[in-house]
């Protein structure tokens, strides 16, 4: 699993991991991200119990595993979120924040684990880690009816879940290079799993405002500079919610 280095200044630290090549061929390939300030860190979307083993190695040998304090459930999906019991297994007293929505049907993996969520509301929430304070900001319908995503504004990095995503050969670039070309690995994805132009919208609105440097989706390639823009404009521009 490739280990990249995002950032690194401000007592601000991004680390992604993906690319994984022992990974089974039926297995989706995600993104997890690590965000750290001091000795304190978070895991965002950390990922399916098929990756388990190879995410934990990559992570273990970044950190001491003791200083992941929190994990962030964007949505419900399984490639996202269902190794949880495994990590709570090995971090008992890490928060799990997620959408209110969730928290009934996350149980099901283990009830016992409710202790441990943090519901998030609609309209979002900060945390604290280290010395630095990250937003919880809303992505609602984009794919998910409960949806989140995660920004650091002393970095100016946006995690974005499943908006952005790609799905990629495990050889193409961690950073999109050429916008145009990386279009054919988005746009049917975004056109079938992004079900409301609306929410899609507002979503972009949002996220201009905040001006973010890097997007870091949960599948596929980060956008970083005049990327950013042009993933923005392209996306606004997109229908979506079409199956053909």
């Amino acid at each position: 699993m490739l280990r990249t280095v995002l950032h690194d200044e401000n007592n601000s630290k991004w680390i992604m991991f993906g690319r994984d090549p022992d990974k089974n061929n039926n297995v989706i390939d995600t993104n997890e991200y690590l965000v750290s300030s001091g000795n304190e860190s978070i895991l965002l979307d950390p990922g399916g119990i098929e990756i388990f083993p190879s995410v934990l190695t990559s992570v273990s040998e970044t950190v001491d595993i003791k200083n992941i304090k929190a994990y962030l459930c964007s949505h419900q999906d399984p490639d996202i979120m269902s190794s949880l019991p495994l990590w709570l297994g090995i971090t008992p007293d890490a928060k799990i924040y997620l959408s209110w929505l969730w928290s009934g049907f996350i149980s099901h993996f283990g009830c016992e684990y409710f202790k441990n969520f943090e519901h998030l509301a609609d309209e979002g929430a900060t945390i604290e880690l280290g010395s630095n304070k990250y937003e919880f900001i809303p992505a609602h319908y984009c794919h998910s009816s409960g949806n989140f995503h995660f920004y650091d504004p002393t970095a100016k990095i946006l995690f974005t879940g499943d908006m952005g995503a790609a799905l990629v050969p495990l050889s193409y670039p961690i950073i999109v290079e050429d916008f145009k070309e990386h279009i054919k690995y988005m746009e049917k994805f975004h056109q079938r799993w992004m079900p409301s132009n609306k929410a899609k919208n507002k979503w972009v609105n949002r996220v201009r405002k905040l001006n973010p440097k890097i997007l870091c989706p949960q599948h596929g390639s980060v956008f970083m500079g005049e990327n950013v823009k042009n993933f923005l404009d392209w996306i606004e521009d997109l229908e979506v919610g079409i199956t053909k």
